[in-house]
C-alpha cells in the first residue's frame, strides 16, 4: 500500500518530542544513577572534598593571576604598538614635545598596570612620563645637549576626566639611558622584546620593560619602552583570597621574588608583602626543577610540623610562576582510602550512565544531528544546491532541518548579488568576515561606455536593457578569465586578478580579458540610440595594493583601494584624450611583456598626479597577431623617442610615416599635430615631454 509523503511527515510530527525532555531524560537517569551510587560513599569523601576544595581555590587563583599578567603583558605590547604606529606614520614626530607628552600621558592614564612610557634617543637624551600611584603623574626629559646633568620634572594631577598641571622642578641627575640595558639593545634590535629592569631616573624599582626601537624612514629615532612595575603586580596579589591564611607568590626562572601580596604598594611605595611563606614556595621550585617551570606542578611540604598545599604554576610573561601556599590546617585531614573509594565508585557510576545515555542519544539525537551538521558544512562551503531537509522525531531537530534548508533557499538569491565563486574562495582561505587586509601585487581593470551620460539622459529607462546585457557579456568575460569582480558603478565595472587566490600571470589574464570585452561588444550589435556601435574604454594598472574586507563591522567589501587602482581608473579616462580603447599601465606592459602586444603612447601626468606615468596602449595578444601587422609600432615609438630627445622634426616624420601606414590613428594625430606647434616654437629648457591630463 502506497503512503502519501505529505501525510507520512505529518504523522512524524505528531510523533515528535521536545529535545529538551529528551535530555532532561537522560540527565536525570544519570544524576539518579551516580547519587545512588555515590551516596553510598559520600561519608568517607572528607579528604576529597578538602582537596577538591584547595585545588579549586588555587586554579581560581591561577586564573586570576594568569589573566592578569597576560592583560599586563598585552597592554604593555598594545602600548608600545599604538605609540609606535603614530611615529612610522609620521603623525608624531620623536621631538614634538607637545603631541609626545599628550600621547604618553594618555597611555599612562586609559592603561592601568603601566607605570612608565619611556624613549631614548641615541645621542643619550631621555624622555618618560610616570604614574605616581593613582592620583598623580609625572613627565620628565634629560637632556645631554642643553642641560647635562639636569633632569626636567613636570608633576600632575590626575582629576576625573582630565589632568591638572601642579608644579615643575629642576634637579640634578647621574641616571644615563645610555647605560640601560633595554636600550642598549634596542639600538642594535629589529624588534621590542622583554627586558627586566632595575634603575630608573628615579631611583631603583624592580620592573620588566618592553622596549624596541622605533624606525621612521628607515632612519632609527631611538628606543621606545613600556615599563611595569613590579608594585602594580603586589597590589593585584592583595585582592587574592588564598585561603583564610594562605598566600600566593610570583617568581622569576631563579626562584627571586617578583611580587609579594601588597595592597599599599604603587609606584610611591615599595612592596613590603608578607613573606613568611616564600621559603616554601622556593623549596617547590627546587624540587620541581625543570618541570615546574613548564607545566603545572603540585605537592605536599612540610614546614615546623605543619603541612602546606603548594602548587607551581607557569605565567604568560617568559620565566614567571606563579606559587600558591595554602596549609593543609585550613582543611579536613587526608584520608587516601576513602578518595581511592570515591574515585572508584563515581567512575563506576559515571561508566553505567554513560553508557546508558550514549546507546540513547546515539540513536535519538547523535544521528539527526549528524545529518543536520553535514547540512551545515554544505552552507559553510556555499553548496546551497546539495541542501536537504530531514524529518526527525525530536520536534526541534526537525525545525532546525528545516531552518537550514529555508536558510540555504534564501541564500541562493543572493547568488547575483554575490559572488559565489569569491565566497567560496574567501571560505576556503578562511578569510574572516571582519575588517581587514593585506598588500599584495595585483592587476586591476576598469570599463566604462563611452558617452554613457548623455545616452543614459536620452533613453531614460530604456537604457536598462541595453546596460544589462553590456554587463552581462563583460562580467561573463571577466570570470571567465579568472577575474574578480569588484562592482557595478552605474555603467562601470570594476574588476581585478590575483587575489583572493593568488595568480602569477594576473597580468596577462587581465589584458586577454579587456580584449575580449572589445572583442564581444563589437560582435554584439549593441548600439545606442542613434544607431551608433556601442565604444568602451577600458584602463588597466598593476601594482601593489590594499586587499581585503574594507568597511565596517555592519557593511564590508570585498575589494582593493591604493595608488595602483586610482591610475587604473585614471587610465581608463585616459582613453577619451588619446581615441583609445584599452589604455595599460607601464608595470602591467612590464608583468605581461612577451603575452601582449603592446605600443607605448606617451608619458601623462594623470589628474591628481605631478610625475609623469608611461601609458602603454594594448593592441592583442602576441599569439593572436598576424606576422608583419606590427610594424608600425616601431615608427610610432622610434618617433616618440625622438620625441622626447627634442629633435620634433625628426619625430614628426615618423609620426606621419605611421599615419600613412594605418590612415587613422588617433595618438599618431596629436603627436603630429604637437611635434609641429614645438618644431615651430621651441620649448625652453624646462620643457617635460610629459602630457597632463586636465580632467579624470
Amino acid at each position: 500500500m502506497r503512503v502519501d509523503p505529505e501525510r507520512r511527515l505529518h504523522a512524524i510530527a505528531r510523533m515528535t518530542v521536545s529535545i529538551r525532555l529528551a535530555v532532561s531524560a537522560l540527565v536525570l537517569a544519570a544524576i539518579l544513577l551516580t547519587a545512588a551510587l555515590s551516596s553510598l560513599l559520600w561519608w568517607r569523601t572528607a579528604e576529597a572534598a578538602s582537596r577538591q576544595l584547595a585545588s579549586t581555590i588555587n586554579e581560581q587563583i591561577v586564573a586570576a593571576v594568569r589573566k592578569e599578567v597576560s592583560a599586563i603583558v598585552d597592554e604593555a605590547r598594545a602600548a608600545h604598538t599604538a605609540i609606535r604606529t603614530l611615529f612610522l606614520q609620521n603623525v608624531l614626530d620623536t621631538r614634538e614635545a607637545d603631541k609626545r607628552e599628550f600621547v604618553f600621558l594618555s597611555q599612562l592614564q586609559s592603561q592601568a598596570t603601566i607605570s612608565w612610557v619611556a624613549f631614548g634617543w641615541p645621542d643619550g637624551s631621555f624622555f618618560a612620563a610616570h604614574k605616581l600611584g593613582d592620583r598623580r603623574l609625572e613627565m620628565m626629559e634629560i637632556s645631554l645637549t642643553d642641560h647635562p646633568g639636569e633632569r626636567r620634572v613636570d608633576e600632575y594631577d590626575v582629576v576625573p576626566g582630565d589632568i591638572e598641571f601642579a608644579n615643575r622642578r629642576f634637579e640634578p641627575t647621574d641616571f644615563r639611558v645610555a647605560d640601560q640595558a633595554w636600550f642598549k639593545a634596542g639600538l642594535g634590535a629589529d624588534d621590542p622584546q622583554w627586558f627586566r629592569v632595575m634603575r630608573h631616573a628615579t631611583g631603583e624599582r624592580p620592573s620588566i620593560a618592553f622596549a624596541g626601537p622605533i624606525d621612521v624612514y628607515q632612519e632609527r629615532q631611538g628606543v621606545l619602552a613600556v615599563i611595569i612595575e613590579y608594585t602594580r603586580l603586589a597590589r593585584f596579589l592583595s585582592q587574592l583570597e588564598v585561603g583564610r591564611t594562605g598566600t600566593a607568590f610570583i617568581v622569576d626562572g631563579s626562584g627571586e621574588l617578583v611580587a609579594a601580596p601588597d595592597k599599599d604598594a604603587d609606584e610611591l611605595h615599595p612592596a613590603r608583602g608578607d613573606t613568611a611563606l616564600l621559603p616554601l614556595a622556593r623549596a617547590a621550585l627546587d624540587q620541581a626543577g625543570e618541570a615546574g617551570r613548564k607545566e603545572a606542578w603540585r605537592s605536599r611540604l612540610t614546614s615546623g610540623g605543619a603541612a602546606y598545599e603548594v602548587a607551581l604554576t607557569p605565567l604568560p610573561f617568559p620565566g614567571w610562576s606563579l606559587a600558591t601556599v595554602i596549609p593543609e590546617a585550613e582543611f579536613l585531614g587526608p584520608v587516601e582510602t576513602t578518595l581511592h573509594r570515591l574515585i572508584l565508585g563515581l567512575t563506576v557510576g559515571a561508566v553505567l550512565a554513560a553508557l546508558a545515555s550514549a546507546m540513547l542519544a546515539r540513536s535519538v539525537i547523535a544521528a539527526p544531528l549528524s545529518r543536520v551538521v553535514g547540512e551545515l558544512r554544505h552552507v559553510e562551503a556555499f553548496a546551497l544546491e546539495q541542501v536537504r531537509r530531514h524529518p526527525s522525531r525530536l520536534k526541534e531537530i526537525a525545525s532546525l532541518s528545516g531552518a537550514i534548508a529555508e536558510m540555504a533557499a534564501g541564500l541562493s538569491a543572493f547568488r547575483k548579488f554575490i559572488p559565489a565563486d569569491l565566497v567560496r574562495g574567501l571560505l576556503r582561505q578562511g578569510v574572516e568576515a571582519k575588517p581587514g587586509g593585506s598588500i599584495q601585487e595585483l592587476s586591476v581593470m576598469f570599463i566604462d561606455i563611452a558617452g554613457f551620460t548623455g545616452l543614459s539622459e536620452r533613453l531614460g529607462d530604456r537604457v536598462v536593457p541595453l546596460l544589462s546585457r553590456y554587463l552581462d557579456l563583460t562580467s561573463e568575460i571577466i570570470v571567465a578569465n579568472g577575474g574578480t569582480i569588484d562592482k557595478f558603478i552605474g555603467d562601470a565595472v570594476m574588476a581585478f586578478w590575483g587575489a583572493p587566490q593568488p595568480q602569477a600571470d594576473h597580468a596577462a589574464r587581465c589584458c586577454r580579458a579587456a580584449l575580449a570585452c572589445r572583442r564581444a561588444i563589437d560582435e554584439s550589435g549593441l548600439v545606442d540610440d542613434l544607431g551608433q556601435p556601442l565604444q568602451i574604454r577600458i584602463g588597466i594598472n598593476s601594482g601593489r595594493m590594499l586587499v581585503g574586507n574594507i568597511g565596517s563591522e555592519l557593511r564590508l567589501n570585498y575589494t582593493v583601494i591604493g595608488d595602483a587602482v586610482n591610475v587604473a581608473s585614471r587610465l581608463e579616462g585616459a582613453n577619451k584624450s588619446y581615441g583609445t580603447q584599452i589604455l595599460i599601465g607601464a608595470a602591467t606592459e612590464r608583468l605581461a611583456r612577451g603575452a601582449v602586444v603592446t605600443r607605448e603612447v606617451d608619458s601623462i601626468a594623470v589628474y591628481g598626479r605631478e610625475e609623469g606615468l608611461s601609458v602603454h596602449e594594448l593592441i592583442g595578444m602576441a599569439n593572436e597577431m598576424a606576422v608583419g601587422s606590427t610594424g608600425w609600432i616601431a615608427d610610432y615609438e622610434r618617433g616618440l623617442a625622438t620625441y622626447r630627445a627634442r629633435r620634433f622634426a625628426d619625430a614628426l616624420a615618423d609620426f606621419e610615416a605611421v599615419l600613412k601606414r594605418r590612415g587613422d590613428d588617433r595618438p599618431a594625430e596629436l603627436m603630429r599635430d604637437r611635434c609641429r606647434r614645438l618644431a615651430a616654437a621651441a620649448p625652453d629648457v624646462s620643457w617635460r615631454p610629459v602630457a597632463a591630463l586636465a580632467s579624470k
